[in-house]
């Protein structure tokens, strides 16, 4: 029996993406609570904050400076990072940025970031002191040495060999931006897709979606808003991020179709054409 030739072909990996952290904005488990969730073994029940680490052949970037980042490219063994992209400006997405300055002193050079214009407003607000005079510095190594790279809804950008798509989501009101990257989509903090983006989410091998919990929520998808956006979108894969500690890992895994699962923290997704 002649085998088609399709399904010998192994799709060329251009880089691997590594889910940092799948966490909602105060983490899991919750400081203080004692549901089954946060006092659980299973150590996918534990989530950091929202980020992604990317590595390239060019490189290592992430997408998102949580507050846990330190911890999280320790964890992972990252090396170098050489840029940084934004979804947005909510703490539990940037707070971690002054944990980028080692990599401007072993770079010698500042680490871009690549966000829209209200999102460098924002992070210029909350880290003044990385943006102030330099000769006003105790020491050379007192602040971060960071730039902006504007990017734009729709926009195309190449970074470390990959290109970027940028794409329009919604978080509540707020618009923010989701990545597609080859053959995988990063979408966070999402609570509706424009009709356009959709169409820019097709064909997707790998779709990282949020699903905050059961029940609907004004600025995030729920899991039923979620497991319907991915019916219509038709991922052949994807894993569900920025669960809060109403969705336990195991439990969640049992509702869900054969296409569709938990993300965790330190998930590998290869990424091909």
């Amino acid at each position: 029996m002649t085998q088609n030739c399709e399904d010998t072909v192994t799709p060329e990996v251009l880089a691997e993406m590594v889910i940092m952290g799948t966490g909602t904005s105060i983490g899991v488990p919750v400081v203080g609570c004692r549901c089954s969730v946060c006092l659980s073994d299973n150590p996918r029940n534990r989530r950091m904050r929202s980020g992604v680490l990317i590595r390239t052949p060019q490189g290592e970037m992430i997408i998102d400076a949580g507050p846990e980042l330190r911890m999280q490219l320790v964890r992972e063994r990252a090396t170098l990072i050489r840029a940084a992209i934004f979804t947005h400006s909510h703490a539990d997405h940037i707070m971690g940025i002054d944990d980028l300055r080692i990599f401007g002193f072993q770079l010698d050079d500042s680490v871009p970031l690549y966000c829209e214009e209200g999102v460098e407003e924002q992070i210029r607000q909350t880290f003044s002191y990385a943006f102030s005079d330099p000769s006003t510095h105790a020491h050379k190594y007192a602040a971060p040495r960071l730039r902006f790279e504007r990017i734009t809804e729709g926009q195309d950008f190449s970074l470390l060999g990959l290109d970027i798509r940028t794409i329009r989501l919604k978080h509540g009101e707020l618009p923010i931006l989701g990545f597609r990257i080859g053959n995988v989509a990063f979408c966070t903090d999402v609570s509706t897709i424009p009709a356009d983006s959709r169409e820019q989410l097709r064909n997707l091998d790998v779709l990282v979606l949020n699903t905050l919990r059961h029940k609907p929520h004004p600025t995030h998808l729920h899991l039923d808003a979620a497991l319907n956006l991915i019916r219509q979108l038709q991922p052949r894969q994807a894993y569900l991020t920025h669960m809060s500690h109403e969705l336990d890992y195991d439990e969640l895994l049992k509702e869900l179709p054969p296409n569709v699962a938990p993300a965790y923290d330190g998930l590998r997704i290869a990424i091909s054409k």
